[in-house]
């Protein structure tokens, strides 16, 4: 804040969030500290590259005006992200009740015996604000860890324990969602293992009971045969 006994000026630096090919703005605050009108000017060593509104105006005895500079969309950035422009604000008193039409170039003419205080306002460039980023570092966009199950029903444990760090990595709010997942996962993959293994079961206790029906058969065929080949052989005993 400048220490002029007219006007208190915030900030003395202009700092821009700077970048390329965008329109910024950012605003100074003018307070009156005396219980005079009094009339303020802006000029840029640049006039071409900022925009500022209003350039000229009044301050109200013991009141705030609120200017806002607008640097116009640059197309490359400077070296060093250093910014060489400047910006210089007038100030004098003015008859009471005057108005931004009474502001002329001739108020803050010093040859005519006018007091101007002027404040000299650097240009400073800041890198923008950078969003928060929606996935946790480590994992991909869209992708959440992944636990599968073996044949028999049991988790593959170096996936479980990927699952596991990266787990322990989300906030609060995502580790619920994320435990529930795991958790739908692990059951349907144990309820499809268990399945599976049910099925096989049943399919080698038929095995084993055509085995036992296929074996059953062939006995009694084989018996019924030496049967019939021992009442042969007794009728053609009998009859020689």
């Amino acid at each position: 804040m400048s220490t002029g006994e007219l006007l208190s000026i915030e900030p003395l630096e202009l700092k821009f969030p700077f970048e390329l090919k965008k329109q910024i703005s950012c605003s100074l605050q003018l307070s009156n500290k005396t219980d005079s009108y009094v009339a303020f000017k802006v000029k840029t060593t640049n006039p071409k590259k900022y925009c500022v509104r209003p350039n000229t105006g009044v301050v109200l005895p013991r009141s705030t005006c609120h200017v806002i500079v607008t640097m116009q969309a640059q197309k490359e950035a400077p070296p060093d992200m250093q910014c060489k422009d400047k910006f210089l604000l007038q100030s004098v008193k003015t008859n009471d009740g005057a108005t931004t039409k009474d502001v002329t170039p001739e108020v803050f003419n010093k040859e005519a015996g006018h007091v101007v205080e002027e404040c000299k306002l650097r240009v400073v460039y800041v890198a923008p604000p950078q969003p928060p980023s929606p996935v946790p570092e480590g994992s991909e966009e869209g992708s959440s860890p992944r636990v599968s199950a073996t044949e028999n029903g049991n988790v593959n444990i170096s996936e479980f324990s990927n699952a596991a760090k990266a787990f322990t990595e989300l906030e609060p709010q995502e580790r619920s969602a994320e435990a529930r997942s795991l958790i739908l996962k692990l059951t349907e993959e144990k309820n499809k293992a268990n399945q599976q293994s049910n099925r096989l079961r049943q399919e080698l206790e038929l095995l084993k009971r055509q085995g036992s029906k296929s074996r059953g058969g062939v006995s009694i065929l084989y018996v019924i045969i030496i049967g019939l080949i021992g009442l042969l052989l007794g009728y053609l005993m009998k009859k020689s």
